[in-house]
């Protein structure tokens, strides 16, 4: 039998919610003027947001504190804009890594003309003293057609912060060791359902675990799509 671990479960509709013309944000932690004692950031994980931007909409965010962003198209494509104004589209299977420091914004826009898109923010704390100016990671690829295994989706540049995704078919098992035993994990579901470490998540629910070495997971539907940080 699987020894259950420390855990908080964040459930889809028990997160918080920002809408304004054209845009909607589900706030799995606390954001803005949603906050909640429940809801503080998970070690180094401050933001996970999910994200829907109608047809030819912009969000605008300013950034309080200095942050690593990670930027994930789950439907459609967005369009970045740092604060240099520098741009980049990001279509499904790219994810855009930059870190942003205190006072700068970023602008994310739609640029279709009838269709919605949806996207993942992400947000993690950096060290100050690391950079003083936006600065941009390389833009990774992933092909969710590699089924049934995680898929590498980022690093941090010390190597201390990993984050994986894959697409399963139902009944499929995975196991996930971590690089670090002294990390945290959060797992997130974009599709279907998962039992992760023997507790069931439906789509868009998140479960944080610590004091684990590795993790199991088994999809309970087919084309389900998991996401995995270590921090």
């Amino acid at each position: 039998m699987l020894a259950q671990t420390e855990a908080q479960i964040y459930l889809a509709e028990q997160r918080g919610m920002t809408q304004t013309a054209g845009f909607r944000s589900f706030h799995t932690f606390n954001f803005g003027s949603y906050q909640h004692d429940s809801r503080g950031s998970f070690g180094g994980l401050t933001v996970f947001n999910d994200n829907t931007l109608l047809a030819g909409k912009n969000h605008t965010i300013q950034v309080e504190e200095p942050t690593e962003i990670l930027l994930i198209p789950v439907v459609g494509g967005i369009e970045l804009v740092d604060g240099l104004g520098e741009s980049v589209f990001l279509g499904s299977g790219d994810v855009f890594h930059l870190t942003v420091f205190a006072d700068q914004e970023y602008r994310i826009g739609n640029p279709y003309d009838s269709e919605a898109v949806n996207y993942l923010q992400i947000g993690l704390k950096v060290n100050p003293s690391a950079a003083d100016s936006t600065s941009h990671f390389p833009l990774t690829t992933f092909d969710l057609a590699n089924k049934n295994r995680l898929i590498p989706l980022f690093s941090s540049p010390n190597h201390n912060r990993l984050g994986f995704i894959g697409k399963y078919g139902g009944r499929q098992y995975g196991i996930y060791t971590l690089s670090n035993p002294q990390n945290r994990l959060f797992v997130f579901v974009i599709e279907g359902a998962f039992e992760v470490q023997g507790r069931l998540l439906h789509p868009r629910d998140g479960l944080a675990l610590w004091n684990l070495d590795e993790l199991e997971f088994e999809a309970l539907s087919n084309d389900a799509i998991l996401l995995v940080m270590e921090t």
